[in-house]
């Protein structure tokens, strides 16, 4: 069975096209007229420091957006290389570790969190954890 265009729908079509509508983003999903619910963000390969930056910066953003959850992704630790080096703590040289205690020892970004999943960062076949915003009020 061979499906035709209307003439209808290519003038749609057209119309489209010319038109500077724009569509809405798939990735802003209206709920209770708040915006994105969840967002992640990927800190592989970052230093210690560009990652405490990114993830500060990222945690204030999804705050100010109401995001309510924020999956980070780290990755396991399992190459690093600082584990070879035993004048590196083995446990704050490793972003899976790293990162969570940097936001701990932050009050401002602690008073935008409702909690942290530490049981996820304590996990040795997890290389990611959630973090739970508070809602602005």
């Amino acid at each position: 069975m061979k499906n035709k265009l209307s003439d209808k729908d290519k003038k749609d079509w057209q119309n489209f096209l010319d038109s500077s509508e724009k569509l809405q983003s798939k990735d802003l999903d209206q709920i209770n007229n708040d915006l994105i619910s969840e967002r992640s963000i990927d800190l592989h390969g970052y230093t210690l420091e560009e990652a405490n930056k990114k993830i500060s910066e990222f945690l204030k953003n999804c705050y100010l957006n109401k995001v309510k959850k924020i999956n980070v992704i780290t990755g396991k630790g399992m190459r690093s290389k600082n584990l070879e080096d035993p004048y590196q703590s083995k446990d704050l040289s490793i972003l899976k570790y790293s990162v969570p205690e940097y936001i701990k020892n932050n009050n401002e970004l602690m008073d935008k969190i409702i909690k942290i999943d530490f049981e996820s960062v304590n996990s040795p076949s997890k290389g990611n954890f959630d973090i739970f915003l508070k809602t602005i009020k």
